[in-house]
């Protein structure tokens, strides 16, 4: 009996021990299946991660090497579908971060904090003019290198670090408490870093990569609208928000615009300063004839600040989005083609087919501000009050005479392009100074009697004179140029003995 239960407990203990190293066996192959699914993991990264792996790799090693424009390009050039999906992509978040920002600011500052950003961003859109200095077509379509990137990099730290000082002392001036000073230096901040970005993005384009460029502005943009709806989450303040803004900006700058355009497109020769005196004297007709135009589109907004609250500035940027809209989707049709115009235009033998494109690209114009207006009148009223938290309905007849200015800037802006490709920039200084003059007393005016509408009116009515007079001087141009075909001269010598 005692020895039957000896073995019962021998037998009991043996199958015990069998059990637990049944179980530590088990624990050891669950282990490796983990740390075979970790290796496979690891061995296998996805597309996305190892793109951003690639990119930081790549990057660290030029900046080791400190050559960064010595690396060897590895993006193909003269992908036309990808210019324009990129391209489009860029351009459309660009246009979307003014009203995307609003909408976070109207929800988690206030209606007046979503005016204050949007004057801020008036201002900060006008001195992008002085940043960009209007020289972004004059550079690409530069197609004999005339000027070497290195001379046009020069330039625009030039103008870059004069626009952030007007900046400030233009919030200075203005007697801007703590608050509204952050907020203003840091949407100008990030419009400078804008204007830095755009002489990069331009060299892409120049060697025919304009969906890099399209790529770092979509980066960009969408950094900057993330990180600042993410200060506005945690903190509520709307400078502080601005500021991290502008830091979200030098970030993808620093990171990612100014190492793609160095190592993605051809070493640059030395900078020579008769070449960057050359382009801010070229360029200076460029920058008074854009940067008046923006003061002249801005105008009924400066004039409706001291004489109405911030809350309707927001307002009015409410009925500007749409007429934005439209320059933006025009601007995404006719860029990539500026190079092939300015190329196009080097050869008489096309220049029928140049003023057909010319032709085509109004009547698109048109076709794009007649459809917003039927989807601004349909859904886009009860949207925008949707989105915004705010009741629209009282501005319909406003906003859908916005639209019509939408359609009228973007024929200006594309009518100016062309006369820049054709080199003849200083042909409609006189018209911007005029018709700048024109929408002082008409703004003032007009704001005074009817408030927010007449800033509308005004805003149409300017339009409308100085639209009309840039065909005018288009055909005038046009009529030289064939004179000159005729005679056999120059295009530039012709025009100049006149």
């Amino acid at each position: 009996m005692l020895q039957d239960f000896l073995l019962d407990i021998r037998a009991r203990r043996a199958k015990m021990r069998a059990d637990r190293l049944e179980q530590r066996q088990e624990r050891r192959r669950a282990a490796d299946f983990a740390q075979d699914r970790y290796v496979i993991t690891e061995r296998e990264p996805s597309a996305l991660s190892r793109l951003i792996n690639g990119w930081w790799d790549r990057l660290f090693a030029s900046v080791y090497q400190g050559n960064l424009g010595g690396q060897e390009a590895i993006y193909e050039e003269h992908l036309t579908q990808r210019d324009y999906l990129f391209n489009t992509l860029g351009a459309a978040v660009w246009a979307a971060m003014l009203p995307i920002l609003t909408m976070v600011a109207t929800w988690l500052g206030g209606v007046e904090s979503a005016g204050v950003l949007s004057m801020a961003f008036v201002v900060g859109n006008l001195l992008l003019f002085m940043a960009n200095y209007g020289v972004r077509t004059f550079q690409v379509s530069d197609v004999y290198e005339e000027s070497s990137f290195s001379d046009y990099q020069v330039s625009r730290f030039i103008t870059c670090a004069i626009t952030l000082v007007v900046g400030f002392l233009y919030c200075r001036v203005r007697g801007y408490d703590a608050a509204m000073m952050m907020a203003f230096m840091g949407v100008i901040g990030f419009r400078v870093v804008d204007g830095l970005a755009d002489v990069y993005e331009g060299r892409l384009q120049q060697m025919d990569k304009l969906y890099l460029s399209g790529i770092s502005q979509l980066l960009r943009c969408g950094l900057g609208i993330v990180a600042f709806a993410i200060a506005m989450i945690i903190t509520k303040q709307l400078g502080i928000a601005c500021l991290v803004l502008a830091v979200a900006g030098v970030a993808s700058l620093v990171l990612l615009t100014v190492p793609m355009a160095l190592m993605e497109t051809p070493k640059s020769d030395p900078m020579r300063m008769r070449n960057v005196q050359t382009i801010l004297s070229d360029g200076f007709p460029l920058f008074v004839a854009l940067f008046l135009y923006a003061v002249i589109d801005s105008m009924p907004k400066f004039a409706m600040e001291g004489v109405l609250s911030y809350d309707n500035q927001l307002y009015f940027n409410l009925m500007y989005f749409p007429a934005h809209a439209i320059l933006t989707a025009t601007g995404i049709i006719y860029k990539p083609q500026l190079l092939r115009l300015a190329n196009a235009w080097d050869s008489p033998s096309e220049r029928s087919r140049f003023d057909k494109i010319i032709l085509a690209m109004i009547g698109v114009i048109i076709g794009i501000t007649v459809v917003m207006a039927i989807v601004m009148a349909t859904a886009g009223i009860p949207l925008t009050g949707l989105m915004y938290g705010i009741d629209f309905e009282p501005y319909r007849i406003q906003a859908l005479a916005m639209i019509g200015t939408g359609g009228l800037c973007a024929a200006i802006e594309f009518l100016y392009q062309v006369v820049t490709v054709l080199r003849c920039q200083q042909e409609v200084m006189k018209f911007y100074l005029g018709v700048f003059l024109l929408s002082i007393p008409v703004s003032i005016l007009l704001v005074r009697i009817l408030g927010i509408a007449g800033a509308v009116i005004a805003n149409v009515v300017i339009m409308a004179v100085l639209f009309g007079l840039m065909v005018w001087e288009y055909v005038h141009i046009r009529q030289r140029a064939a004179r000159a075909e005729q005679d056999g001269a120059d295009d530039m010598d012709y025009f100049e003995a006149e």
